[in-house]
């Protein structure tokens, strides 16, 4: 698998992982780089086309998005750099601040700069071509929803990405009949001949009736359709489980660090 021969594992996730992050917010030892590209390059465009941002001070790239404002996958950390991004996170009364690293960085500036040690993503990785599974026709792709109009009405701007051309970004929505209540969604974007899968989510009621698996094929197939060769994600220990029975590995592990905003 040319992942695995061009570049250590590790490098190649993170890279991927990370570029989808950035493109999504303005609406063994390896190569993770192209798991950052990937996935950072769906959250700057999602954060933009929401109306947030991504800015750079330093070594550190910063997203304000969907998901609040978070720090991507440095290289490096400056205790300093982190205090500034903090105190833009107080000035805009936000609650929480969020980094995303690889283990290999020092997280002692972190420490420094007031943030504790969260959950650990894990980076998993398929080949398009042996991705498990079949349409749902519970699940379709969609370029718009009203599905947000009462309880969040921002995310539905995000689907604008979704209608870019030439298309990068799908989004899926999962539905549960009789009622066609609203169970779930998920989103791809493509790098190049990389997929990055994120932020997909069934809501609780629904869950273990298949949307996860029917929502995770659409977004996939989609991308596969548009020339991706390879899917890249990272999972949480219970996505963990329906992820490698649709054919992912696992090829790496990042670290998350967490800053609450309480009173100054």
């Amino acid at each position: 698998m040319w992942l695995r021969r061009a570049f250590p594992r590790d490098f190649l996730l993170r890279e991927a992982f990370n570029s989808a992050q950035i493109e999504l917010a303005g609406a063994e030892d390896g190569q993770l780089g192209d798991f950052d590209e990937t996935i950072g390059a769906g959250n700057e465009e999602v954060g933009q086309t929401g109306g947030g941002e991504v800015w750079t001070d330093g070594p550190l790239t910063w997203i304000d998005g969907p998901d609040g404002q978070n720090l991507m996958f440095p290289t490096g950390l400056s205790t300093p750099a982190l205090l500034r991004g903090v105190r833009r996170a107080r000035d805009r009364r936000l609650s929480i601040v969020g980094a995303w690293l690889s283990r290999e960085v020092d997280p002692t500036p972190l420490i420094e700069a007031g943030f504790t040690r969260g959950w650990s993503p894990w980076w998993m990785t398929a080949d398009l071509d042996d991705v498990v599974g079949e349409p749902d026709p519970r699940v379709e792709l969609q370029l718009d929803s009203e599905d947000y109009q009462h309880e969040d009405p921002d995310y539905r701007r995000l689907l604008a990405v979704a209608r870019h051309r030439p298309t990068q970004a799908w989004y899926a929505a999962a539905y549960s009949p009789p009622g066609r209540r609203f169970a779930g969604r998920a989103w791809s974007f493509l790098d190049g001949d990389l997929a990055g899968v994120f932020d997909m989510d069934v809501w609780e009621p629904f869950r273990r009736r298949g949307y996860g698996t029917g929502l995770l094929h659409a977004v996939c197939v989609a991308a596969r359709q548009a020339g991706a060769r390879h899917a890249v994600l990272n999972a949480t220990p219970t996505g963990k489980l329906l992820y490698r029975s649709r054919g992912f590995q696992q090829i790496g592990e990042g670290i998350t660090w967490w800053h609450h905003l309480g009173p100054e």
